[in-house]
Formats: structure tokens, sequence, C-alpha cells
């Protein structure tokens, strides 16, 4: 596949994944890195903190909760079909599953859509 049509891709796999999280969770990232490789889509996010969120990671509670809610919750939004539709749409592939992780110090969050087969967008 054609570089610029990689890119676009990837972009617009960014912006629906941006759009997902603001819907699902209030805040979207600030900023979001998107590729592929064979069957996965790989998700670097950062900004994703609240203003709550920072406040909360002072302690040592409010930083398992906020690896809980920026993990689980993430993996729970997937569960319903619908919310990943438009990413299988995008790639012309089913979603199969995803790997979600939080790192709060560092704000950045990494998912891992893996699909049913190769997308062909390897960059």
């Amino acid at each position: 596949m054609e570089k610029s049509n990689r890119a676009r891709i990837a972009h617009e796999f960014s912006n629906i994944v941006r759009e997902i999280r603001k819907t699902h969770v209030g805040k979207g990232p600030t900023h979001i890195v998107t590729r592929f490789v064979g069957p996965w889509a790989i998700c670097e996010m950062k900004g994703n903190l609240t203003s709550v969120e920072k406040f909360m990671s002072r302690t040592a509670e409010g930083q398992r909760m906020i690896h809980a809610t920026r993990t689980e919750f993430i993996k729970k939004i997937y569960e319903d079909l619908s919310v990943g539709k438009p990413l299988e749409e995008l790639v012309n592939a089913k979603l199969l599953t995803l790997f979600v992780d939080f790192r709060f110090e560092l704000d950045t969050a990494m998912t891992v859509f893996v699909f049913e087969r190769p997308l062909g967008l390897d960059s």
C-alpha cells in the first residue's frame, strides 16, 4: 500500500480512538501515534489524565485507581461490539481483542488492537 494512504489510515484510526475515549472516558488523549504491524494497530497516547486524575495520582491508592480505570475500563468499553465497528470498517478486518496499559507517571497509554488478519499497513 502507498505510504501516503497508510499515513491517512493511521491518522483516521487515531482520530476514531480519540473520539471513543472522549465519549466514554470524558477526555481523549492530546497526542496519538498509531503504527500498524501485521494484525496489530498499536496506539501510543499521551496527555490522557484529567485534572482530577492528576490530583488523585498524588497517593498510592489514587494511582491504583487510575491504572485500573485506564486499563480495565477501556477493555470493558470495547466489549460493546458497536464501539469498535468504525475501526473495523476503516481497516476492513474484525477486531478480536485488545491489550491496554497505562503509566500515570508518564501520562501515557498504550493500546494494541488485535485484528483477525494482517492489515497490510505495516510502516
